[in-house]
């Protein structure tokens, strides 16, 4: 189950990227905004890619929350700090050589 929503999750942040990119500069404050004879220039068309990216944020917000709830369920609560403590206090115990 987490696989599948992982691979959805990647899906939908490479489309509200490129929903992202394809919008158009209203700003220009880099110099490089689109001119009047834009492919993406039209009105109908800058809605529905709002839209779209606004349909594409919700979707990754929940998938994100869906990943994390999944995985706090799959793994045992405890701080990391405490398990590289007991890491530690295992590997600082002496070793005595052994004759062959």
């Amino acid at each position: 189950m987490e696989n599948i929503i992982l691979i959805i999750h990647i899906v939908i942040a490479i489309l509200l990227i490129g929903s992202v990119l394809l919008q158009r500069s209203e700003g220009g404050a880099l110099g490089i905004g689109a001119g009047n004879d834009s492919l993406m220039s039209s009105r109908s068309a800058g809605d529905f890619l709002t839209k779209f990216t606004s349909v594409m944020a919700i979707f990754f917000i929940i998938t994100s929350i869906s990943l994390t709830i999944i995985h706090k369920k799959e793994k045992p609560s405890g701080s990391i700090i405490d398990k590289i403590e007991q890491l530690e206090k295992k590997n600082s115990s002496p070793q005595i050589p052994t004759a062959k």
